[in-house]
């Protein structure tokens, strides 16, 4: 077991050396216990960069799922220790209610054909009531409103995408012809849309990786998806299909190992967010505030905002796994707190330094009222969390290991602290973590 060194002044710039963040001291435990704002420096975008040795990167699943490594965060003590993902039960409690996200990864990249034969790369990013999709071409010149391509797969010769408006930023509205649902079309023509930083195939390892920075952050790599990622790019638990990334924290889960869960006395309930673009955008504005996220479709059941309620009422853990079950778990909150009755909001940041310990434990009455009037709601949210934020629904977070100047990131520090975060990936680092997507977790406390 570590106990971080986070001195106010020492932030792991991207030029810092990890032995400087890893020297004792109880600096961190007394940061995280005080409520004067005064002393917690301004977060600023270069606070979420670090350098990653670009072999951390993971390129592969592990052989199984739940082989992966698991580095725990103890926010109150600013402790950390090396575990596996197979140790989870062991630091859950009878009584908790870990939180999944069930939302289902489609095969959305696809090819396509110009009639004069060029050829079109795409990705499906959403559809609409009437059958419409969005999409995100690239390729071919310069494509017109009212032209149609062809879609490339063995059993799609005859559909068609007539494309109705140029959204701009590469994004098209079109028509499937003849019209069926985004998944079975699909499932017959696409591939899974593994991340840009993913790199198989025509790269040269000596030039910087892409991390998702160009405007087609989806297209721009040399993934060369299999048969493999379609299924390891997917949770065991998914069910509804609409994102065109995975919820990466859950793809570490067996159903063994949710037994294993539910066993030691944990319920288990699911939320749907269908991870869109946004994941993939690093922030690039001058300041972290002006950052627009996307807009995502979610939907929490009258089931799962019962167990919330429930697990809070009696004096479990409500654990997020992944950092869209946060955000939508603190969506929900905002939509039905008394100071904040909206469901897509971008809200503004609390005064408190440092998260709470435990949300369903605060005994602030704007917490507990929206603990007890918490309902299903289906919406979408553009929630933007950074820090200092004031989580409302989460006690405790497992997640995967993240990009530099990512939303994803900006969201572990607004939960476990800059300096508590810093220190850990420094340490994940110097043990040489696997990062990103396919790569280990971490489970913040």
């Amino acid at each position: 077991m570590v106990v971080a060194d986070v001195t106010p002044h020492i932030l792991c710039r991207a030029q810092a050396k990890l032995d400087d963040l890893l020297n004792p001291s109880d600096t961190l435990i007394q940061r995280m216990s005080t409520n004067d704002p005064t002393t917690v420096p301004p977060f600023e975008l270069r606070d979420l960069d670090y350098d990653l040795p670009p072999e951390l990167i993971a390129q592969h699943p592990p052989d199984r799922r739940e082989e992966a490594r698991l580095l725990v965060l103890n926010r109150s003590t600013g402790e950390f220790q090396d575990a596996r993902i197979t140790d989870l039960p062991q630091f859950l409690r009878a009584g908790d209610l870990a939180v999944f996200n069930d939302t289902k990864v489609l095969p959305a990249k696809f090819t396509a054909r110009r009639p004069t034969g060029g050829k079109v790369e795409g990705l499906f990013i959403d559809s609409d009531s009437e059958g419409q999709w969005r999409v995100m071409l690239k390729g071919s010149g310069r494509l017109k409103p009212g032209e149609s391509i062809l879609l490339n797969g063995p059993s799609a010769q005859s559909v068609k995408l007539h494309l109705i408006q140029n959204q701009g930023e590469g994004v098209w509205l079109v028509a499937p012809n003849p019209m069926n649902s985004p998944e079975s079309i699909l499932n017959q023509v696409g591939q899974t849309p593994l991340p840009p930083y993913i790199l198989r195939k025509n790269f040269d390892q000596s030039e910087p990786r892409p991390l998702g920075s160009g405007q087609y952050p989806l297209l721009d790599n040399h993934s060369n998806p299999n048969s493999t990622d379609r299924y390891r790019y997917q949770t065991v638990y998914a069910k509804k299909s609409g994102a065109v990334a995975a919820p990466t924290a859950g793809l570490h889960f067996t159903s063994e190992l949710l037994q294993r869960i539910r066993d030691h006395g944990v319920t288990t309930a699911f939320v749907t967010l269908h991870v869109g673009l946004g994941t993939f955008k690093p922030i690039s504005t001058a300041t972290i505030p002006e950052h627009k996220m996307h807009a995502e479709r979610f939907e929490v059941s009258e089931d799962s905002a019962t167990a919330v309620r429930t697990t809070c009422q009696t004096g479990g853990r409500i654990i997020a796994i992944g950092t869209t079950t946060v955000r939508t778990l603190e969506t929900l909150a905002l939509h039905f707190s008394p100071s904040e009755p909206r469901a897509s909001a971008r809200p503004t940041p609390q005064t408190s330094p440092e998260p709470q310990s435990s949300a369903c434990a605060t005994p602030f009455i704007v917490v507990h009222n929206v603990r007890q009037v918490i309902r299903s709601l289906s919406d979408s949210t553009d929630i933007f969390i950074y820090p200092p934020f004031s989580f409302q629904l989460t006690d405790a977070l497992l997640t995967n290991f993240h990009l530099p100047k990512s939303t994803l990131l900006a969201l572990v520090m607004a939960f476990a602290g800059t300096d508590l975060t810093r220190a850990a990936y420094a340490h994940a680092i110097q043990s040489r973590y696997r990062f990103f997507s396919y790569g280990d977790a971490m489970l913040i406390l």
